[in-house]
């Protein structure tokens, strides 16, 4: 896998993923000079809408609202969320995101694997 390099992205050079939730964009997935993985993305999600039930994976995670209204599950606990809302979710924990709102929910997500050997 190719290491990330320096690049100022804008939302129409990141990688579109077509879903059924919304609109999901890749800016980075790969590794970095202290990184053995990082991925940074965002899912303008529907209402209604969740990209997934509640799952876990070996990256530590942040997510970022700047849009719309919902819920973010994290280890057991659903907290209502909006703007400015940031969740961090340590590896191998159950997390989730659902819009419950009637508009559009935009978010921003940053998850990376541990220093690279």
């Amino acid at each position: 896998m190719t290491k990330l390099f320096d690049v100022v992205l804008k939302p129409e050079t990141a990688k579109a993923i077509p879903e059924t939730f919304g609109d999901h964009l890749v800016y980075f997935d790969g590794p970095t000079d202290e990184l053995r993985l990082m991925v940074a993305g965002s899912v303008r999600l529907n209402p209604g809408a969740t990209p997934h039930p509640p799952h876990k994976h070996p990256e530590e995670e942040f997510m970022l609202v700047t849009e719309g209204m919902g819920e973010i599950f994290v280890n057991g606990d659903t907290v209502k969320v909006g703007p400015g809302s940031m969740m961090y979710c340590q590896g191998n924990d159950l997390h989730g995101i659902t819009n419950t709102g009637t508009d559009p929910m935009l978010f921003y997500y940053y998850k990376w694997l541990g220093a690279r050997s």
